[in-house]
């Protein structure tokens, strides 16, 4: 039993091992799977308050209020969310300005909200302010 060494088997070999790119390229295909999902939900946030100048209006403002029950007022008084666009466009044919001020309370449901600015836009609004609460 003799080992037979060739003059081939002496020469180095110019390869690149790939074995570690490989290794490393398998443990950032888990991060980016195990992590992908949480990318992809959103994260819960808190709004901030803002510091704003007040507004000059000539007319008296227009306010549109939701509350977190989700229902609708104009001013102070009620309305069907049925009946929001069509009140929202008696009132505009009637005023020369087209601007609304949304006051939605921070724990309204989202989509309740979105529904009163569609519905301002729809009637004509054609600029919608969102009032805020002064703070820090």
């Amino acid at each position: 039993m003799g080992v037979s060494l060739s003059r081939s088997s002496r020469r180095t070999r110019s390869e690149i091992n790939v074995t570690p790119f490989v290794d490393v390229m398998l443990v950032l295909l888990v991060i980016f799977l195990a992590t992908a999902p949480m990318l992809q939900q959103g994260m819960d946030v808190n709004l901030p308050k803002t510091t704003t100048q007040p507004l000059r209006v000539t007319d008296a403002p227009l306010i549109l209020s939701v509350n977190v029950e989700g229902e609708y007022f104009l001013g102070k008084k009620a309305v069907a969310s049925a009946e929001l666009e069509t009140r929202l466009k008696a009132i505009f044919e009637a005023r020369d300005s087209k601007e609304i001020f949304l006051r939605a309370d921070r724990k309204a449901p989202y989509g309740v909200v979105v529904k009163a600015m569609a519905a301002a836009r729809r009637a004509g609004s054609t600029q919608i302010g969102i009032v805020t609460e002064a703070g820090p």
